[in-house]
């Protein structure tokens, strides 16, 4: 909630973090409770152990707005790029 809150007082940052959020999306979420765009929990796990060391770390909201920031200045340039996805919906290790 914490992180939501953060990226609520940016509106500056909300476009990329919908962008984030569909690019970081598994296929057919909607299909999935929570009913939301959100990666995996294998995703977040991995990402938490890369960033804490520890795969049940919680998202500081700091972090989030740092790489939505940079994601941000990043712009078209990452468009086209080639996701961690898989075709089957699984992701690279």
């Amino acid at each position: 909630m914490r992180v939501f809150l953060a990226v609520l007082r940016r509106p500056g940052l909300w476009l990329t973090a919908l962008r984030q959020a569909r690019r970081l999306a598994p296929p057919g979420w909607w299909r999935r409770a929570p009913f939301l765009p959100v990666p995996t929990t294998e995703y977040v796990a991995m990402r938490a152990t890369i960033q804490y060391g520890d795969p049940k770390h919680s998202l500081e909201p700091q972090d989030l707005l740092k790489y939505l920031a940079w994601s941000k200045s990043e712009g078209c340039k990452s468009e086209g790029r080639i996701s961690g996805r898989i075709s089957d919906g699984s992701w690279r290790s």
